[in-house]
């Protein structure tokens, strides 16, 4: 949706939502691609998973986390629509290799250890990375920066909210 599209990933609780809000409040274009784009579906075809094996796997959190796709054709499509000068993709998906090519330039908020334990520590059990499974597979994820683009500038999530969006602003 831009003529300029930015992706902005990371962990969860690195602050992707606040970041995409700011964005926002400030008059960017913004793509939440949690809440826009993401389905469970099989990470080598874009299948989406079958209600049977959505329920299967219900309660494996690494299973759901290597499943969170996005729709390609929409993010191709948002990508391709230039009414926008700016737009911002935030958020993290297990297919991002299928569409990576679309971005200027794709940031990574990185935080240390404790701050990543204070941020889950405070999330409601009903969302992503307020139950202890959750929590396990992610400190994980932010151990091993398995999902983590490769080439990605890295952003440090850990200052103040209006700082880290006027880093990521200095660099676009």
């Amino acid at each position: 949706m831009g003529i300029k599209n930015y992706l902005i990933e990371g962990v969860s609780g690195t602050g992707k939502t606040a970041v995409a809000a700011e964005l926002q409040r400030r008059g960017y274009h913004v793509i939440h691609g949690d809440r826009e784009l993401a389905y469970k579906g099989d990470p080598e075809t874009g299948e989406p998973l079958d209600a049977y094996a959505l329920q299967k796997h219900i309660a494996d959190v690494a299973f759901g986390h290597r499943h969170h796709l996005w729709d390609v054709g929409k993010v191709k499509s948002l990508a391709a629509d230039r009414t926008h000068p700016i737009s911002f993709f935030c958020g993290g998906s297990r297919n991002f290799d299928r569409f990576i090519d679309l971005f200027d330039k794709i940031f990574v908020l990185n935080v240390d250890l404790d701050t990543l334990r204070h941020r889950l520590a405070s999330r409601p059990e009903d969302e992503f990375g307020g139950s202890p499974a959750e929590r396990d597979v992610i400190m994980r994820l932010h151990a091993t920066q398995e999902d983590a683009p490769k080439n990605a500038v890295s952003i440090d999530a850990t200052a103040p909210l209006a700082s880290v969006v006027d880093d990521i602003l200095s660099k676009c």
